[in-house]
């Protein structure tokens, strides 16, 4: 059966978001950010969204423009597009959440000095009613249970973000651990692609009473407002760890990838600072942290502490 279209509402809904949304004067559209001008006062990042929904880029831009007369400015897309942003030579560093896709993008030359700055874990949320039952269960087991209600249950359905972000490479990787080829789960009459960042992929979930995977980070900011609820919410699944990576500046030798500041960026996610920043960030509005810095908890994130603390030269 052919995967059922998104309803009208919804895809007004994601537009208004989009389009709508509060902008950070230093955060750029796609197109901006496009053959975009390398400077040496001027840092170009690509980024994952939630480091942008949280609102934790524009306080750490703000930090590192004041201490080094450097601009920052940034494209907030899913991990996959943030990567082709670097592949293009648009942006000078990249922020992302798929190690899969990070290794690749090193394995091509594209990325140089990754360093993991911090973690936090995806969740499962749905309906209150939870109708697949997944209270108390994995994440996988959630998944399995998800897809063998909604084949009995019409009023069963799961939000998938369909934007090759972190978010969605996780999930399909979920799908596999439960035992579903992806193809055939995103081709079923219950799962809906939304093709969306975080922040409206929720939306659209709320909206339908569905299910779907979110980072911890992005659904903290947006759960107030929404009336699902968390379910599978940790183990290591769903551990969700956030490296840094230079765009190798040999790829584009007439466009002058900013090297300087991209060094110095990636050393400044990694200082004693920005992990305080990060150990703190949240707390006083959500009552918890979004991110947890990389910093003593290598063993947790399985990484070397040469991975996060090694400075770059």
């Amino acid at each position: 059966m052919m995967r059922r279209a998104l309803t009208g509402l919804s895809l007004l809904l994601v537009a208004l978001l989009l389009c709508c949304g509060a902008v950070s004067a230093d955060k750029l559209t796609p197109e901006e950010m496009t053959g975009a001008a390398h400077e040496a006062d001027r840092l170009l990042i690509g980024t994952t969204t939630s480091l942008d929904a949280t609102g934790a880029l524009t306080e750490l831009g703000k930090k590192f423009e004041e201490e080094n007369g450097v601009s920052v400015q940034w494209v907030a897309v899913g991990t996959g597009l943030a990567l082709g942003h670097g592949r293009n030579g648009d942006v000078d560093v990249v922020m992302v959440h798929d190690r899969a896709a990070e290794d690749k993008f090193i394995d091509e030359g594209y990325g140089l000095d990754r360093r993991v700055f911090g973690s936090n874990y995806f969740i499962v949320v749905g309906p209150e009613s939870d109708p697949a039952k997944i209270a108390g269960k994995t994440a996988s087991e959630a998944f399995k249970l998800i897809a063998d209600a909604a084949t009995t249950d019409d009023k069963i359905a799961f939000i998938s973000r369909g934007d090759n972000s972190g978010t969605h490479s996780r999930e399909k990787l979920l799908w596999k651990a439960a035992g579903y080829d992806y193809a055939d789960i995103n081709s079923s009459s219950w799962f809906y692609d939304a093709g969306a960042g975080m922040g409206p992929t929720l939306t659209m979930t709320n909206e339908k009473d569905a299910y779907t995977l979110s980072d911890s980070a992005t659904w903290n900011t947006y759960e107030s407002n929404l009336t699902l609820k968390p379910y599978a919410a940790d183990g290591q699944d769903l551990l969700n760890i956030y490296a840094v990576m230079r765009v190798n500046p040999e790829k584009f030798p007439d466009i002058g990838i900013n090297v300087d500041a991209g060094k110095k960026w990636i050393n400044f996610m990694t200082s004693d600072e920005t992990q305080e920043f990060f150990k703190n960030f949240g707390t006083e509005k959500y009552g918890k942290p979004l991110f947890v810095p990389a910093k003593g908890d290598a063993v947790t994130l399985g990484v070397t502490e040469e991975e996060i603390s090694a400075p770059v030269e």
